[in-house]
């Protein structure tokens, strides 16, 4: 974005706020415990403006979906802001905008899964089992992965190779989302 400093902040906040929204959305797909500490102050800062969205939003089958729209309107928000913070028009940037507000938040996802499975592969070797609020959350959210990833490669003798499987195609996602990316700018 640049070295100014106000662009800087306004992208952090919004990035950070987004990574919550997403964080809750990840959350309630992987149906982690509701009643988990950590879970209950991601819903607490979300809720306030996530309810009138749920109001519009449809769920289909039983998802969800209005975090996204809102991790959407906030990347949105931000970038506007940013560029008129610059001196640029919204109008002619509209399209580029709204694409990068989607890849923003689809790559929110692919972090915050990628930070996740290193920190389960961690707890699987420091602390198994753990008791602990933010073990038990990571290991919550990242099982359906994992899960889906040992359909693909078994288990070999006790060696899980699934993490690996996850780390090679979120690498893959974020290369073609840098692709567009780059293209779009």
């Amino acid at each position: 974005m640049g070295q100014d400093p106000i662009s800087s902040i306004i992208q952090l906040f919004g990035q950070l706020y987004v990574f919550i929204v997403v964080l809750r959305f990840l959350l309630q797909l992987a149906k982690a415990d509701y009643y988990n500490p950590i879970a209950q102050a991601v819903v607490k800062v979300t809720s306030a403006p996530l309810v009138p969205l749920q109001r519009i939003i449809p769920r289909p089958a039983n998802i969800d979906l209005s975090p996204l729209v809102l991790a959407f309107l906030v990347n949105l928000a931000t970038w506007s802001l940013i560029l008129l913070l610059k001196g640029q028009g919204i109008g002619s940037n509209i399209t580029a905008m709204l694409v990068l507000s989607g890849v923003g938040v689809f790559d929110t996802i692919l972090n915050i899964y990628f930070y996740a499975v290193i920190g389960s592969v961690i707890i699987s070797w420091v602390a198994p089992g753990s008791f602990h609020p933010g073990p038990q959350l990571i290991t919550q959210l990242t099982e359906p992965v994992f899960g889906l990833a040992r359909r693909v490669i078994p288990s070999l003798g006790g060696l899980d190779l699934s993490p690996i499987l996850i780390f090679i195609t979120i690498q893959i996602a974020r290369s073609q989302l840098s692709n567009l990316t780059q293209f779009l700018l």
